[in-house]
Formats: structure tokens, sequence, C-alpha cells
């Protein structure tokens, strides 16, 4: 594809905007916003050119600019199809020359060339399903580096990053309503038609989910399809268009199921499906397989589409910190008033933040502009809920200065659209259509009224055939709706709509504003999506004073006690001191500050200052993570030990500090214990492309991770943080880890470029091979290795395997203190070797445990020679469960009556001994009573005389035998 080349610089202030006709609006649009107006709908393209406008000779320019293009010889196409394309081009820069309607005031144009700035748009997601509100989403988002990921213009989203990378074919643009998705797409039909880029592409199909919706039920082919959305397309054979793109917008308001496993197989252009069934097949590739698709979705959507089926996944992430001042410098005129309104913004973590959505600058700006710049204006918007509330005041506002003839007061007109947002975000709808009107007591009459009046709040949209389309301009603005009718319903008719099943209206008429927010509180607790969070802020947020104050404005009657808003404290402390997942619990304190209750946050401010490490509560753990995460402080380092004694970071700890590990550049941990949760956590985070965790400095003793799940791809991923000098693991407990000769492999790497920490490695009923257990014994070998412990328990260890052992422990036998081999068939062989290790008077082994070994009394007699020859390390030595008989035994005895013999357990469990040998054993522990204090010779062939003489032993004082197991 071509480099586009886009004049991203040319974006003049508001004030200076060329516009098409009319004044300037009351709430100039910001300069990008996804909100689909009537111009992002699917009109049947037509092809007359209308009056002699100036935007009837902008595109007369544009298109003899891009007939220029088509047939300057570059072009290989036939005269009829550039004929085709010319006719496409002109009727597409016609359809999206414009930002149209959704926040222009009506009669007004603005060209999208002159307002458009380029967004921040990233490569690659972690393919994550995230299920929190979009507004933690963007919390989250804002925190995150950019200095590691991948900004790709918008122009260039089909481009391979290198000539090596495979052509991508599938798009899938994710992005949080209102962050620029539709726009975006926009200015690339707009560029292509204009003839700026991509002009490998020789035709665009702009296909919205909302307008496919209303064919949901229809059965065409794709070309029939094509036909009435774009008639010129019966003017061409589609097999003579080399390479052709299909834009599917907005996947978040499919209305139809999108089967991928199970949908008809179609390959033929001009066979009749079902609409999903035609789209399933386009994304597959089973149609048109050379054909480019492009799909945007709000996150919780995107996992519809399979991951096999997408070639490149991108994310919108909105104005950065230097656009959203950009935004407001040219927004507002007076730059006075400019660095007041920016001042005022980044004063409030919460409201800077919701800035990265471009309509939330707009709404901000609207306000803020009033505000600020008029003498007595009163206070100053600090919380979502005064900030929509005082943009809701200013739009009736403007609708009652412009039509002063409306039958209906403001409240009637406001509850009723907030009945229709309260009904649709509980289905999770953006979009709805006349039989959703129709379910509110909205007739399609009032509807066209409520979008002539509320052009800014709600608006009316014409799709195929002229069907209608309904939606408020922003997400948010819907939820603020929704908010507002639970909360004037109750106040006017003491109802709370929140419970299906109401009780009797006597009981009705004594129930308190806070048992409509428990019950608010307790549903958006409920709920896994988190899509009420911030209708939660909002209801709640209304019932305080202030704010009832500025409904006033509206005609609303209100009123609600200050002990009601008590009560509803309370109990969302009471919540949040009930150990809620972490995104629960930060909405929980957006919402105390919403109700202007401050008191945990100013108590663990208080906890910070003081330096004190002290036990928390839960509540002071929720409050201390949510302050940190709402500092307007970047978060480089986070320091665990600054707030918490080493001893006292526990594995709970780390997971409640999970977020702001996550949110840290580099996280210091230094704790006696992590386990299998923690870890993972910490894991997910460092690689996580959704976390700003780069660089971990962990300090920890024991890192235990056994009988999980973790396989060779957990293993790698916990040897590259192993390998990191900042990585101090003492122990480490792989047992039962589904691990083989790979994640073995990957271990040992690690341990080898970082070998000098850990002391103790269990890889127990692990499956490591022959290869893994030749590379963890060529890290044994090394001087640099301090390893003490080594536990290889039942892992197929073969005679090959443990002579490398053996070798690397001859090379390096002053560390390890501790080696379990049980349970491998080694045989007398491989125990002979291990013998070889044992009498080199450099060996400090105290514990060997060679249960289950296939040890026979050949065995046994080589291992009892090494002893003789080396008696005074080992302390510990368990030989269960192998058949030496008494010959084996006696020759073990030989070695305990030395008196430099220092061993204090022995397991002879389940090893064919007798009397015989017993009689052995009790003679040599009254040659050298002085050590074994355990002996273990259950599961053997003992006769009353042997267990007397072992049971005399044990009472006589003189001996230290403290447990003896028959």
């Amino acid at each position: 594809m071509e480099t586009p080349d886009l004049d991203t610089d040319n974006v003049s202030p508001p004030s200076k905007k060329r516009k098409l006709q009319g004044e300037r609006s009351e709430s100039p649009a910001p300069s990008c916003i996804s909100m689909k107006s009537d111009e992002s709908m699917l009109h049947p393209l037509e092809f007359k050119v209308g009056d002699s406008s100036l935007l009837d000779s902008i595109l007369r320019k544009a298109g003899e600019r891009t007939e220029m293009k088509i047939t300057d010889g570059n072009h290989p196409e036939s005269a009829a199809v550039n004929e085709v394309q010319k006719k496409f081009r002109l009727n597409l820069m016609k359809k999206f020359q414009c930002l149209n309607g959704v926040i222009i005031n009506l009669g007004t144009q603005t060209l999208l060339n002159e307002i458009y700035t380029e967004l921040y748009i990233t490569e690659g997601d972690s393919g994550e399903v995230n299920n929190e509100h979009e507004v933690r989403q963007m919390e989250a988002a804002s925190r995150r580096t950019t200095t590691e990921e991948t900004p790709i213009k918008c122009n260039d989203i089909f481009k391979p990053l290198s000539e090596q990378d495979k052509p991508i074919r599938t798009v899938l643009t994710k992005g949080v309503a209102g962050i620029g998705k539709t726009v975006s797409v926009q200015k690339f039909i707009l560029d292509w038609a204009e003839g700026k880029a991509n002009q490998d592409v020789h035709l665009i199909f702009p296909l919205p989910f909302r307008e496919l919706n209303l064919m949901k039920d229809q059965k065409l082919s794709l070309m029939e399809l094509l036909h009435v959305c774009f008639k010129e397309t019966k003017e061409t054979e589609m097999s003579s268009l080399e390479k052709v793109l299909f834009i599917f917008d907005g996947l978040d308001e499919c209305r139809f199921p999108l089967d991928f496993q199970n949908t008809v197989k179609v390959c033929d252009v001009t066979e009749s499906a079902s609409v999903q069934e035609l789209l399933i097949n386009l994304i597959k590739g089973n149609l048109l397989p050379s054909a480019l698709i492009w799909i945007t979705s709000r996150p919780a959507a995107a996992d519809q589409i399979p991951s096999e089926c997408v070639h490149r996944v991108t994310e919108v992430r909105g104005f950065s910190d230097p656009q959203k001042e950009e935004y407001f410098r040219k927004r507002i005129s007076d730059q006075s008033l400019a660095n007041n309104i920016i001042t005022h913004l980044k004063s409030l973590r919460s409201l800077y933040i919701m800035c990265h959505i471009p309509v939330f600058c707009w709404i901000s700006a609207t306000v803020l502009e009033r505000m600020l710049g008029e003498a007595e204006s009163g206070e100053i918007p600090k919380t979502l809920t005064q900030m929509y509330t005082h943009f809701l005041i200013i739009q009736t506002n403007i609708i009652r200065e412009k039509y002063s003839k409306k039958q209906e007061s403001d409240e009637e007109m406001l509850l009723k659209l907030g009945q229709l947002a309260f009904q649709q975000l509980k289905k999770g709808n953006l979009i709805f259509y006349e039989e959703d009107l129709r379910e509110c007591g909205i007739d399609v009459r009032e509807a066209a009224v409520y979008s002539g009046v509320c052009t800014q709040i709600f608006r009316e949209e014409f799709g195929l055939h002229q069907s209608k389309v309904y939606c408020f301009v922003h997400l948010s603005i819907q939820e603020h709706l929704a908010a507002l009718y639970v909360y004037l319903t109750f106040m006017k008719e003491k109802r709370n709509v929140l419970i299906q099943n109401q009780v009797s209206e006597k009981d009705i008429k004594n129930t308190p504003i806070s048992d409509v927010h428990i019950r608010a509180v307790d549903q958006t607790l409920e709920c896994q999506t988190g899509h009420l969070d911030l209708f939660l802020r909002f209801l709640l947020g209304l019932s305080l004073e202030s704010n009832q104050k500025l409904l006033h404005a509206l005609g609303t009657q209100t009123g609600s006690s200050s002990q009601s808003i008590k009560e509803t404290v309370q109990y969302i402390k009471k919540k949040i001191s009930e150990d809620l997942p972490t995104e629960k619990s930060i909405n929980l304190f957006h919402c105390l500050n919403e109700l202007g209750d401050n008191s945990l946050v100013e108590e663990i401010q208080h906890y910070l200052k003081s330096g004190k490490q002290s036990d928390l509560s839960s509540s002071q753990w929720s409050a201390l993570v949510f302050v940190l995460l709402t500092s307007a402080q970047e978060l480089e380092e986070f320091d665990l030990s600054k707030y918490f004694s080493t001893d006292k970071i526990t594995e709970t700890v780390v997971l409640k500090m999970m977020p702001v590990i996550a949110a840290s550049r580099k996280a210091i941990i230094s704790c006696d214990f992590l386990g299998v949760k923690s870890w993972s956590a910490v894991d997910s985070a460092l690689s996580s492309e959704t976390s700003n965790l780069k660089e971990l400095h962990l300090t920890v003793k024991t890192l235990n991770l056994s009988h999980n799940n973790l396989g060779d791809s957990g293993v790698k991923s916990l040897s590259a943080g192993l390998e990191n000098p900042h990585c101090k693991v003492e122990t480490l407990g792989l047992c039962e880890c589904g691990v083989s000769d790979e994640g073995c492999a990957a271990l040992t790497s690690a341990l080898r470029s970082n070998p000098s920490h850990l002391r103790e490695l269990n890889l127990s009923w692990n499956k490591l091979g022959d290869s893994g257990v030749k590379s963890l014994s060529a890290v044994l070998e090394n001087p640099h290795c301090k390893l003490e412990k080594l536990g290889l328990r039942d892992c197929g260890i073969s005679d090959e395997d443990c002579a490398a052992l053996t070798s690397a422990l001859r090379s390096n036998p002053s560390h390890l203190r501790v080696l379990d081999l049980s349970n491998n068939n080694l045989g007398d062989s491989i125990v002979k070797i291990l013998s070889a290790v044992l009498e080199n008077p450099h060996c400090k082994l105290e514990t060997l445990c060679l249960c289950k070994c296939g040890i026979s009394d050949e065995g046994c007699v080589a291992l009892t020679s090494a002893l003789r020859s080396n008696p005074s390390h080992l302390r510990d030595l368990n030989l269960s469960d192998n058949n030496l008989g008494d010959s084996g035994v006696k020759s073990l005895s030989a070695v305990l009556e030395n008196p430099h013999c220092k061993l204090e357990k022995l397991g002879l469990s389940g090893c064919g001994v007798s009397d015989e040998g017993c009689a052995a054993l009790t003679s040599a522990l009254r040659s050298n009573p002085s050590h074994l204090r355990y002996l273990d010779l259950s599961c053997n062939k003992l006769g009353d005389l042997g267990v007397k003489s072992l049971f005399h032993l044990k009472d006589d004082e003189h001996y230290k035998l403290q447990t003896l197991i028959l």
C-alpha cells in the first residue's frame, strides 16, 4: 500500500473553521468523535450532483483530481471499471466529506479534513476479555507506557510492519465508546476517495452493523446485498476488481448471532444466504478471499471474532495527554480561559482521565467554557455527575430558547428519554429501533421531535430504505439519563424501578432513597460486565444536595435527606470491607466521591504521610489501591516494602496490590513466600500488553508453584523472570507442573544466566526426559551454582541421565546438601556411580533419598563402601522400597557402627529385612548409640525377637533413638 500523505497539522481553531452554512454552533465538535451521525449511516448512493453550492464545488474539484489519478495510465482497470470507481469515489466523498449532525447545531456542517486530528492507534492486544466498565479500561490505558508499543497511522492499518511480514487481510480495531473508531473509518474512506492513500484498493464498501441489523431476517446473495446498498455495483462484475475492502463498523451493535463454528459454507457471491452467513464467510475468506476486511468494535464484543480469522488487532487509544491540551487550546479561542480549563481538569484525576475520550473533552469544554467564562456561574463541576448535569442544563436551555412552542415540559421529555436510556442500558444496547421506542411509550413522531430539539443528546438517523435508527450521542449520556430516570421516578412516584415486583403503596411512601441506592449498589456489584458502574455513580451523585439544586433548573422537584445519604455511605463502606474484586471496590470509591465522602481516602493518605507500617483492614487495603491508582503522580516504581515490612508481605498482600503493581513500570517485591496465585498474577502483568509493568525486582525466599498445571509455556515465562539479575529466588517448587525437557531447558538456561541465588529446586513428578536432566546437570557443574537441595523424584530419569547428573556432582560437589532421586529406576549400576561421588571428601551431601529405585544388596554394598570412606556428612538416608534383603542391611550396619558415622535418620521400609538383618542393625547401634534418632523398618518380615531388641534400644536412655516405626 502507499504510504499516506496526511496533513494532520492543518487543523484550525473552531472559531476559524470553514462552515458550509449557518453560524458557529453552540457546542463545536471535538477534533475527533465517533458518534454515529446520520452521515455515517448507509444511504443507498445516488449519482446526481445538486445545486452549485460550496460542497458541490469541493466535490467537483476533488472528483477532477481523482479522475486524473484513475486515468493516468497507472491503473490497469478497464474504462467501465474506472467509471464505476469515479462514481463511487464521488459519492463516498459526498457522504464522508463532513462531520455532521451529532453535536453540531441544525443546518451546520464541518469539513472532516479541517477538524480531524490523527488519533493514537496501536498494534497488538492482550487477547484478554476485559469485563470492566470502559471508564476503568481508560484509567488503565492512561497509565500504560507508549515506549514499547507500535503506533500505526489510520491509513496504514493494512500495511505490514516489515517486508518479511505476511499480507494483512483482516483487521480488528478496538476502542471504547466515543474514542474515535467511526471517524477513523470515515477519514480512511475519505482519503481513499480523494486519491490520497490506499489506491491499490479498487472499491470500499462501508457496511455498519447497525444497518445490517435491519436486514438480519432477509436471505440474499452477496451481490444482491451490494446492489441494494451500493447501486453502482450493478454496473460492473466483482470479478473484474482485484481488491475490494469491506468495513464492518460497530460489532458491539450487532443484533444477530455470529456462529463461526456451525455456519454453512458459502463460496459463491451469487448464492443466497442470511446476512450473518454472508458476513461470517467473508471474514473466514470463503467469499472473496482476496477482499480486505476491517471490523471495529468496543472491547467487550471484540472476542466474537475468532483470533484465527484476524491478522492484525489494533486499538484506538484516543487523545494522549498532549492532545488533550491541544484540543482545548483549539476549541477555546480565549487562551487564558483554555489554560484555566486545563488546570481545573488536571486537578481532578477522574475527570482528566476521561478526557482520553474525545466526546468527554467536548462535554467538558461546553460546560467549563460557560462556567469559567461567566462571573457568577455557581460551583465549578468537580465530579462526573456535576459535569453531566450541567451539560444537560445547557442543552435544555438551548432547546428552550430555540423551540419555545414545545408541547411538553423539559421534565416530561427527559423522563421519556431516560426510560429509554435505562431499559436499553440494562440490555446493553447503544442503538435502538422503533420497537424499542414503542416499549417506552414513545411513538415515531415524538422521536422525531426529540431528535430535533435534543440534537446534542438524542439522534434519529435514516438507514436503508429510510429505516430509522436511534441512539444517544454517547454511552455516558445514556447512563446519565438512565440514572436521572431512576432518581426522578422515585422522587415523584416513590417507585423503585430497580425492583420488578413493587410492594404495596403504603410501604412505598415511607421508603427512603437509600433503599434505591442499596438496590443499585447490589445490582452493580452482581453485574459481571461492569456496564452499570457509571450509571451507579450518576445515580448516587444525583442525590447530593448540590446536584438537586441543579436539577431544579430543569423544573424538577427533588429532595432527599442527609440521613439517607449517610445510610448509603455506610452501606458502600460495608461492601468495600467485604474483600471485593479490585475493579469493584475502585468504582465504589468513585461512588463515595460522588457522595462527597472521602473519609477512607483521607485516612489512608494520613497513613502514607506518617511513614508507619501497620496492619491494614480490608477497607484500608482497597483505599490504598484507590489512592495509588488515582494519584496524579506517575507510578514509575512501586516498592512494596515502603508500605509493609517484609514479614508482612504475604501472598494475600501481593494479590491485593496487583492493580498497583501492574500499573507501575518497575515493581520491587521482597517477601518470604509466594504461591501459585500471586506468581500467576505477577507473571500475567509482566506478559500482558495491557499492563504497564516491564521490570520486576523479586526477592523471595520461597516461590512454590507445585501441583499446578504450569506446563512448559508457564516455566518459560517463569524462566524469563529468573534470569533477571534482580530476581532473587532462594527456593523454587515446581512439583507436578507438567514440565517436560523443553521447559527444563528454559529453566536451566535461566539458572546459567543467574546461578548464584537459587538454593533449593524441586522438579519432582515431572517427565523431564534425557535432555532435560542433562541440561540441568550442566548447571550443577557450574562453580557459581549454589544449589543446596534438588528434588527429582519420579522424573523418569534413565541410566544415561543419572550418569550426567553424577558427573556434574563430581565437578562441583561442595554445595549440594539434599538430593532426592526416589521413584526413578536407577538400578545397582547407577547407584555404584553415585557412590563414587559420595566417597569424595568434598561431597557435603546430608540427605539422600533413593526410595523405590530398583536397588538390590549389590547396590547397597557399593553405597555403604562410599559411606565408610566419607562417613561424617550424611544425616538422612532413605532406601525404602528397595530389595536390599538382610545382606544389604548387614553391609549398611557395618557403616552405622563406625563412630564417625553421624546418620540421624534411616528409612528401610519395605526392604525385605528379617530378624537376621534386624540383629545386625541392633548390634551396630549398640556400638554407636549416640546419633540415630529415626528408624523406619515398617513393611518388613521382622519377628518378635527383632522387634523386642529394637524396642529395648529405644527405651534405653543411653541411646538417642526417638522414633521407631515397625
